[in-house]
């Protein structure tokens, strides 16, 4: 469904600015006029991140509620440097909507006299760090943020989980929570935490990006943090060290990645990494 929604709020003000003056009531050209000189915001049904259907601007910009905002009555709680992380969808006219049920979407009235885009109440925003169309890394922030669904729900979090697995010839070591096994990079830093992999390296060696709640099985949650990546995202670290899965174990149980290049090693449950010395007796089977 495709609407065009033009909000009471914003089509009063552009009257009133022709009426001043003495100008009397307008004609059909003036209110066309004035209607065609307010750029419309976009609220878009759209499958982002893994998290369903969820709201984006126009611009496929993912777009968020907050915890500590009221929908009964609609409030906003997030202003000054709150905003300017999270900013608010600012309706200046009309509220072009697809995939939304239009009479769900209203506005507020901020502190600053500008209307602030509802859906079922709930006031809407972006986030500073999702740069391009389909980033969602605002999801789950502080525990107070969510991506905003077509009926102003909150979209699920994705958990991120560290478990044990027994691999032969290994002993217990970590796993992400399909199974994969998970390493440290020698050439990061934990005392601060510091990743150095980026680019293709990211590419062959997926940081271990925290979604939510981090689940933990078998590991003391003290050694359990994150670190912020270049690129905005929470990368999981444990005992201080940014964790990372590889992309050449295709299924649960393979430890290919453990002592590549004399640098990446799989993670015992105390932090550190498993000593060279020792191999996986047998890799699980390739999907290759």
């Amino acid at each position: 469904m495709t609407a065009r929604i033009v909000l009471p709020a914003a089509a009063l003000a552009g009257l009133a600015l022709l009426t001043a003056c003495g100008q009397g009531e307008p004609g059909p050209a003036a209110i066309q006029q004035a209607a065609a000189v307010q750029p419309a915001v976009g609220l878009v049904a759209s499958d982002v991140d893994g998290l369903g259907p969820v709201l984006t601007d126009s611009n496929g910009l993912t777009l968020y509620r907050f915890d500590r905002d009221t929908a009964r009555p609609p409030k906003s709680a997030c202003a000054g440097e709150c905003a300017t992380t999270w900013p608010p969808v600012i309706a200046t006219g009309a509220v072009d909507v697809r995939g939304v049920d239009a009479k769900l979407v209203g506005t507020v009235a901020r502190a600053d006299g500008t209307q602030q885009v509802t859906v079922n109440g709930w006031p809407v925003y972006r986030y500073a760090k999702d740069t391009v169309a389909g980033e969602a890394k605002g999801q789950g922030v502080g525990g107070t943020w969510a991506a905003i669904t077509p009926t102003g729900a909150k979209a699920a979090t994705p958990e991120t989980a560290i478990r044990t697995t027994n691999i032969p010839g290994l002993d217990t070591v970590l796993t992400d929570g399909d199974g994969r096994t998970i390493y440290l990079f020698t050439k990061d830093g934990k005392n601060p935490p510091k990743t150095t992999c980026e680019g293709q390296c990211a590419t062959t060696w997926p940081p271990v990006v925290a979604r939510g709640e981090t689940r933990i099985e078998g590991v003391d949650p003290k050694l359990v943090g994150t670190v912020t990546r270049p690129d905005g995202t929470e990368q999981v670290t444990v005992g201080g060290w940014p964790v990372y899965t590889y992309a050449q174990d295709t299924a649960p149980g393979q430890a290919n990645g453990h002592t590549v290049g004399g640098t990446w090693f799989a993670i015992e449950t105390n932090g550190c990494k498993v000593a060279a010395e020792k191999k996986p007796l047998a890799a699980a089977p390739s999907s290759y």
